[in-house]
């Protein structure tokens, strides 16, 4: 979320996102009207307030600029300095009529300068529907964040052209907070499998390093070595593939299995967690 409030709001250096902190409406009573809220505080000590809307209701720019109010005066009964507070609304429905660009800004100027001396309360939005770049097409952050918002429920995976470690993270958590309890238990046994596989891997290392040394007296030790340990990841991973997919290994992927290096074999290892497919596993 933090990169994502950064992108849309190009925050960089001591302006960047120092902490971010999740406030529950139904646990934060001063906050009560703020409906799946962010409060972020910045190096500044600017906070922001994040909300997405998805079906249109009455008075409804009325109300966020309410509820930017309403966090500004909270500062007072803290006796602190008083920050700037900037409202940040993604909706999934057109707000404004009068452009086409989905993210517009808005802020208070005098009206024959133009100039702007009321800061202390600004807005942000985000129409999802005005969004149109196709997803091959998404290449800045800001974008990427964009379409990971509006797309993200009918991805099953992140597309390349988003293909950065928050939207990753982001899209994996999405896609937690989306399963049923019986996805969820499955979801949880399969971390535990992979972490299963991840230390029999590792003990089959120790175990092939041990074998291979004592193969190395009579062979040549560096090759017996080598040996041990392909021999032991080799099962390991065998033995993986067939839990994961529930099925014996073809003749195909014996022999993929039977001529690959110990790097190609742990290369293949780490992506059991994601594989949907053999064919996962072992693209180039």
């Amino acid at each position: 979320m933090d990169g994502q409030l950064e992108s849309l709001l190009g925050l960089e250096g001591e302006r960047r996102i120092a902490e971010l902190t999740l406030l529950d409406p139904f646990l934060a009573p001063r906050i009560q009207d703020l409906k799946s809220s962010v409060l972020d505080v910045d190096h500044r000590g600017v906070s922001y307030i994040v909300e997405m809307q998805i079906q249109k209701a009455a008075a409804f720019l009325k109300r966020i600029q309410y509820n930017a109010a309403k966090t500004s005066v909270h500062q007072i009964a803290r006796g602190a300095k008083l920050n700037q507070v900037i409202a940040i609304t993604i909706t999934d429905f057109t707000l404004f009529n009068g452009f086409e660009h989905c993210v517009s800004r808005h802020e208070s100027r005098e009206t024959i300068t133009g100039q702007v001396f009321l800061q202390d309360i600004l807005h942000c939005f985000v129409e999802l529907p005005k969004f149109t770049k196709p997803l091959a097409e998404v290449r800045d952050v800001l974008d990427q964040w964009i379409s990971f918002i509006k797309y993200a429920g009918d991805l099953d995976a992140v597309p390349e052209t988003i293909q950065v470690e928050p939207i990753r993270h982001a899209f994996e958590r999405a896609r937690i907070a989306t399963l049923s309890t019986d996805e969820l238990e499955l979801y949880d046994k399969a971390g535990i499998a992979l972490t299963d596989t991840q230390g029999a891997l590792q003990l089959a290392r120790e175990e092939g390093e041990q074998a291979g040394r004592e193969k190395g007296r009579q062979e040549g030790r560096q090759e017996g070595r080598q040996e041990g340990r392909q021999e032991g990841a080799g099962n390991i991973l065998r033995r993986s593939l067939q839990r994961k997919f529930g099925a014996p290994l073809d003749a195909a992927t014996e022999s993929k299995l039977f001529v690959a290096s110990l790097d190609e074999i742990e290369k293949w290892t780490d992506r059991i967690w994601e594989a949907r497919s053999l064919d996962d596993i072992f693209k180039v």
